[in-house]
């Protein structure tokens, strides 16, 4: 779970109980080179509801952007251009389509 709030990402520290992952990191770091500050700290869930964005990462969801949480809209009802950003550079990422993050990948030769 990340949520933007006046452009800083806050997701929970890994001692909340989430699942710890590569995606997860993955994200913080590509975060970081987006120059997007990143805050490790528990989250109630009332701040979820007044988040301008949230999403949600892992190695099925891959990143997830969310635009309602209990019938309530997140931001503005539609995916924010952070979301959306992270969301294309981790897709680029993975798929071996960006050239910007060759720490990312590991070659498998056939």
């Amino acid at each position: 779970l990340f949520l933007i709030k006046d452009g800083i990402a806050i997701t929970p520290p890994e001692s909340d109980d989430i699942l710890v992952g590569i995606t997860r990191d993955t994200i913080i770091k590509l975060l970081g080179k987006f120059s997007i500050k990143v805050v490790e700290r528990s989250i109630d869930r009332s701040e979820i509801y007044s988040a301008d964005e949230v999403f949600l990462v892992g190695t099925g969801a891959e990143v997830t952007p969310v635009v309602e949480i209990d019938r309530r809209t997140v931001g503005n009802g539609e995916v924010g251009e952070i979301s959306s950003q992270v969301k294309k550079a981790y897709l680029e990422l993975v798929h071996g389509k960006s050239p910007d993050y060759p720490e990312f990948l590991t070659e498998i030769k056939k």
